[in-house]
């Protein structure tokens, strides 16, 4: 495939879910990571529109944050339902591992310059959304589910109150991950606060907890790989 006039192959693929394909690709304007919206209908309803509207809008979100340290440079978009942005060598972060002193102070810079931009990463619960780059750096690279908040909404209380939530949810949970990772960073006071969970994670998880085991326990019927407990990981396969 082509992206603005540099030719591309697939080299391996990273994730493929119900909303998106991601993968490798490899070409004259070097590595890059395609994410290919969903296109095939589900029991029998037509979803390609939701492909289409989610490429478009993650590629927003990059635009928003090219000039941001630790956001892969957009590349490019591949018709109206793919996105491409820049590969960076690395390695998701895994719970527990220990990263260099000042891996969370520009992870935490990151997320602070997000929401001076009317924004929420959203999706920091699970450590997997953390990319440890070759360079020891932490990157953002799935912006599906982040939220902005559009110019119209900035003067509506309560959409301004969501959004608030949403961003005390980022520093909840990445303080969460640092706690798992580098707790010696974090005085006495804040890792203690660290297991309070607060009332909107409480009633997030309780929302979608039902819906998650679901999702679970079909794709462990419809997938076998998942079902033996083996996952792809960025080019990788663990057990």
């Amino acid at each position: 495939m082509e992206i603005e006039g540099h030719p591309y192959l697939f080299v391996r693929g990273f994730k493929h879910d119900f909303f998106a394909a991601t993968g490798l690709y490899d070409g004259s304007g070097g590595q890059i990571v395609l994410k290919i919206g969903r296109r095939v209908s589900f029991f029998g309803i037509p979803m390609a529109w939701t492909g289409r509207f989610l490429a478009r809008r993650e590629a927003a979100m990059f635009r928003l944050l090219a000039d941001l340290e630790g956001v892969p440079r957009l590349v490019g978009m591949w018709g109206r339902g793919a996105m491409a942005h820049e590969f960076v060598p690395g390695h998701v972060l895994r719970k527990g591992e220990r990263v260099p002193d000042d891996f969370f102070a520009r992870l935490h810079e990151a997320i602070r310059a997000m929401h001076a931009r009317d924004m929420a990463y959203v999706d920091l619960e699970k450590c997997e959304n953390v990319l440890v780059g070759d360079d020891g750096r932490p990157y953002l690279f799935d912006f599906q589910i982040a939220l902005r908040l559009p110019r119209w909404a900035r003067w509506f209380p309560p959409a301004r109150w969501l959004l608030r939530r949403f961003q005390e949810g980022d520093l909840y949970h990445l303080t969460k991950l640092q706690r798992r990772s580098r707790p010696d960073q974090l005085s006495p006071e804040v890792l203690a606060a660290s297991y309070r969970r607060p009332w909107y994670v409480r009633v997030h998880r309780w929302l979608t907890r039902p819906f998650q085991a679901m999702r679970r326990r079909v794709l462990r019927r419809l997938d076998p790989v998942r079902a033996t407990g083996i996952r792809v990981e960025r080019g990788r396969i663990d057990e």
